[in-house]
């Protein structure tokens, strides 16, 4: 199991109701990550529903889903960043 800080961005924030949780979890991928939040409750199934749409950085490091988490100490959810 890995402990690690979830933080949560803009619109995601806004559905699944808290800007970051501290959780543990047996996932070994960003994927499975997602997988198991959106399994929580229906905030958190809303907030993944469209992945298309949302962004992650393993500590601090943009990363695609399949980045592994192991020894990660935190992963954060935001939409795409828009320049202008």
């Amino acid at each position: 199991m890995t402990t690690l800080d979830v933080l949560y961005f803009a619109w995601l924030r806004e559905r699944v109701g808290v800007p970051k949780e501290r959780i543990e979890t047996a996932a070994a991928t960003v994927r499975e990550l997602v997988g198991e939040l959106a399994a929580k409750d229906e905030w958190h199934a809303a907030a993944f529903s469209d992945m298309a749409a949302v962004r992650v950085a393993v500590d601090q490091e943009l990363s695609p889903l399949d980045a592994p988490i192991k020894g990660a100490r935190e992963v954060a959810f935001f939409p795409p960043m828009t320049g202008g």
